[in-house]
């Protein structure tokens, strides 16, 4: 780093003097709100993940494969798709009236929508009516976007990272206890026929985890009426600093609309270079997200003599479980550390680094099943694979922070993140519906002995390399801006 003295003449200075003249005071963060709100949030993954232990035997018990196995993962794939397919034509219109009405009301809406999809899912008989429940949940849901929201409304430049490490490390713990959920609790009345004799439990074998996720929601519901709007034109009064941990919110001025700021601001104008890069990450880092996570039980559920693990819905919950407590607990740990030490930049790298050994760790363990079976050499290869993607997730925090940084006023803080869920919803209807299908078809026709998907997969993986040395150095100081 060089400065300049009095006379203007440039002075080197070492890189300690540097990190000195960088480093800030932390604001605390308002550790109660943003306690609601991350236990508001952890209503989302407890209920999504909660189906994807059973949600492939469910797909084959009701024939809709014809007793085909290796087809199941176009009907699981199209299933998994269907929420964010319509979260993306509904995510910005909801972050937009967010803008305008506050985040509380958009988040009650969503909840209620994600509840009832819940108990519609689980009495579900039929492929079609799973199809209406899934839609219902993403047509009603915008939450994603107005939580990013709320979290970059109640920290700033100084305490960014540490809040939004608390987003996938809620989801981290969410996705654990909906693993555990829907792997113990699918098909009650053969674990606890004593229980669950009656005939209800026979016909809808699946309802009791969607009711439990419901429920779960509907607590989650209740906890919104304790947060406090952070939404500028929409705050009647102080937030007291005894509640929020940090320093009171500024008041709400009556001379003050939605129409007079910008939060009626026309969409082009937020399309420039800074917003949309991070948005472009963003995306990327969706799609091969979500096809991580929709490959993972379809390739614990495949039968050992297409190269799966066979696993049944319960060992698929455990596992998935396990990967979910570890991540959040290293999130929770080290990602404001790491962040602080390397900067958001290279932490991104580093994570998104990690996709295509997570990719290989799939064929070697096909290989292994082959030649081994089922046996420890297995398990030492899931155990890899886990570390790798704690250290993709990292990615997730990091891609947060700088989409938030992206906003140019925090009055359009809804519309940018609103832009980005949608991005983001459309890379999730696909990621999970294209990997599973090339997953299929690639199983189906045995494309390079069947492991054709995660080849596949590695492309836009060296195209996110590229994007993301496109992203800023360093995060935008909107706090100084305004």
């Amino acid at each position: 780093m060089s400065i300049f003295n009095v006379q203007g003449s440039e002075i080197e200075t070492s890189p300690l003097l540097h990190e000195t003249l960088q480093k800030k005071q932390k604001t605390p963060l308002p550790k109660l709100q943003i306690g609601i709100l991350m236990l508001v949030q952890l209503a989302e993954p407890i209920a999504s993940m909660s189906i994807y232990p059973y949600i492939n035997q469910l797909i084959r018990e009701l024939d809709i494969t014809g007793g085909n196995d290796a087809t199941v993962g176009y009907y699981a794939g199209i299933l998994e798709s269907l929420f964010f397919i319509t979260q993306a034509l509904t995510v910005l219109k909801w972050s937009r009236l967010s803008d305008r009405i506050g985040r509380k009301p958009v988040l009650m809406i969503g909840l209620f929508g994600m509840g009832l999809s819940m108990l519609c899912f689980g009495l579900s008989t039929s492929f079609w009516t799973l199809v209406v429940s899934r839609s219902i949940c993403g047509m009603l849901n915008g939450n994603s976007g107005v939580m990013k929201s709320m979290m970059g409304e109640l920290t700033d430049s100084t305490n960014m990272a540490q809040g939004f490490a608390l987003i996938p490390i809620t989801w981290c713990f969410g996705g654990f206890f909906g693993f555990v959920m829907g792997g113990a609790l699918a098909r009650p009345q053969d674990r606890w026929p004593n229980l669950f004799a009656g005939q209800f439990w026979a016909k809808y074998p699946y309802f009791l985890p969607c009711a439990i996720a419901a429920s779960v929601v509907f607590i989650s519901f209740m906890f919104v009426f304790l947060l406090e709007e952070t939404l500028a034109t929409k705050r009647k009064r102080n937030i007291p600093s005894d509640t929020t941990g940090n320093q009171p919110l500024e008041e709400y001025r009556s001379d003050e609309s939605p129409s007079e700021n910008m939060a009626n601001v026309p969409l082009r104008s937020l399309l420039t270079r800074s917003i949309i890069i991070p948005l472009a990450n963003q995306a990327f880092l969706a799609f091969l997200d979500i096809s991580i996570f929709a490959l993972m039980p379809l390739f614990y559920s495949t039968p050992n003599y297409l190269g799966g693990l066979g696993f049944a819905p319960q060992t698929i919950g455990s596992w998935m479980a396990l990967f979910g407590i570890i991540d959040g607990l290293f999130q929770a740990l080290f990602f404001a550390k790491v962040v602080d030490r390397l900067g958001p930049k290279r932490t991104f790298y580093i994570g998104i680094s990690c996709f295509i050994p997570i990719m290989v760790m799939f064929p070697v363990m096909s290989w292994l099943v082959f030649s081994r079976g089922v046996d420890y050499m297995v398990t030492n290869v899931l155990l890899c694979q886990l570390v790798l993607i704690v250290t993709w997730d990292m990615s997730l925090a990091s891609i947060f922070m700088f989409v938030t940084a992206s906003a140019p006023t925090k009055n359009v803080l809804g519309a940018v993140n609103g832009m980005g869920q949608t991005t983001v919803s459309i890379a999730h209807a696909v990621g999970p519906m294209f990997a599973a299908s090339i997953f299929a078809f690639s199983k189906d026709h045995n494309i390079l002995g069947g492991h054709a998907v995660y080849v596949v997969l590695c492309i836009p993986a060296v195209g996110m390399l590229w994007s993301a040395s496109h992203l800023p150095e360093e995060l935008q100081n909107r706090d100084e801006d305004e």
